[in-house]
């Protein structure tokens, strides 16, 4: 690019104002091709000589901008006359083309007082935001109020509620502080909330392995109990419990994400267990899957996770938090290594989460990195313990042996890990 130092500048600017003017016109004919040309004010060549306006105007007076701001006045007075008549012939009240017509006009300052990735940027903008009309349409029609105040909860709860709670601990006998939980809610949510959105806007009509990976970011346990109602249907027995065992191998990821979040310590002690568990349940997911050929099962509309942002649900995690942080640092204090693998058994029979959670934020304070460990592979191999038997209840006969199977060998493997871990 050394050759362009030989150019004047005002040469250089010219070129990118008239030919991003110029691709912004043609990419309005493109967009109104189906329209009656009559009823626009301009396409190509009239957005070309919009920002060369703009150029030409600037330039005359780069310092007071008077002959620029008289123009640019100009232009929009123009503009609202067309749109005035525009309205009352077709009665389309749209401001889209109006508003790129005098985004192009200022192109000529933008280029002169900015860096030219900002152009570009603001040129890229403009064309995909008028390309993509239709499919913003369709998305937004997906998008019900409740959507938005979901997403206004995610932003309250992580940009304004986190960062004014203290950090202090509570209380000199609870190490313990509001931001620690907090911040253990943003996590979990952030991740079940991803996952929501995946499931609902990215992939609404997933088959049934999509839907219980997705599931499975969101709540294993959950997942299960959803999938094993439709194992029922007897000719479903292997695909279902592919799926189910499938949504427990997200759990191990979820929980290797969080550890990192909190504790990148943790996370790489756990990274090889957890991975040889994730491999281990991919292999059954596929065996099962194979096992025979029956087609792909839906998961249907009224079967839909519901929305992870409720304030009811993050009151009950922050209180469960807190409560295992206590019972953790008593247990510690009281019956050491031993009673947090009893401790640990305990927890897998409800949401683990928040336990294994206090671990990661809290555990190296009082326990040695290998406790921790055996900790949260005991948790999540007593939670196994509970998705099995909520399979074996709620789904139809030919699901228990797979179930059985299936879940089997994830437990044997994770205290496999354990007793390695003992000897090691």
């Amino acid at each position: 690019m050394d050759f362009l130092k030989y150019f004047p500048v005002d040469f250089l600017n010219f070129l990118l104002v008239a030919v991003f003017s110029l691709l912004i016109g043609l990419e309005q004919r493109v967009v109104h091709s189906s329209e009656d040309k009559h009823q626009l004010f301009g396409t190509d060549r009239t957005f070309t000589l919009i920002g060369i306006f703009g150029f030409i105007l600037y330039i005359i007076s780069p310092d007071n901008l008077l002959p620029f701001i008289i123009g640019g006045i100009s232009l929009f007075v123009l503009l609202a006359v067309s749109y005035y008549f525009k309205i009352k012939k077709t009665n389309d009240f749209g401001l889209t083309t109006i508003v790129v017509a005098m985004i192009t006009f200022n192109l000529a300052p933008l280029v002169y007082l900015h860096s030219k990735w900002l152009v570009l940027l603001v040129f890229v903008s403009i064309i995909v935001l008028t390309e993509v009309k239709e499919t913003l349409k369709n998305f937004s029609e997906k998008i019900g109020q409740e959507e938005f105040l979901t997403f206004a909860k995610f932003t309250v709860i992580t940009g304004v509620v986190l960062p004014l709670l203290p950090k202090q601990p509570i209380s000199e006998t609870i190490n313990l502080s509001f931001y620690n939980i907090w911040l253990a809610i943003v996590a979990v949510s952030a991740i079940s909330y991803i996952s929501y959105l995946l499931k609902k806007f990215i992939f609404p009509n997933a088959g049934l392995l999509l839907t219980a990976i997705l599931g499975g970011l969101y709540s294993s346990t959950a997942t299960t109990i959803i999938l094993a109602k439709k194992g029922k249907e007897e000719k479903s027995a292997f695909k279902v419990s592919a799926a189910i065992i499938i949504a427990t191998s997200m759990m191990y990821l979820r929980l290797e994400l969080l550890a990192f979040i909190f504790s990148p310590q943790i996370a790489i002690k756990l990274l090889p267990y957890f991975s040889v568990l994730i491999l281990v349940t991919a292999l059954i997911t596929y065996l099962f899957y194979n096992k025979k050929s029956e087609d792909n099962i839906a998961i249907k509309e009224e079967n839909e996770y519901k929305n992870p942002l409720e304030f009811k649900t993050a009151v009950v995690f922050g209180l469960l938090f807190a409560f295992f942080s206590v019972l953790t640092d008593f247990v510690v204090k009281k019956y050491g290594d031993a009673g947090i693998n009893i401790l640990s058994l305990i927890v897998g029979v409800t949401d683990i989460d928040p336990f294994v959670l206090n671990l990661f934020q809290n555990g190296l304070k009082t326990l040695t990195l290998e406790t921790i460990v055996k900790a949260v592979l005991l948790a999540t191999a007593s939670n196994n313990i509970l998705k099995m038997t909520y399979a074996i209840i709620l789904g139809g006969k030919l699901l228990r042996k797979p179930i059985i199977i299936g879940f089997l060998i994830t437990i044997a493997v994770s205290f496999g890990a354990i007793a390695i871990m003992s000897f090691i």
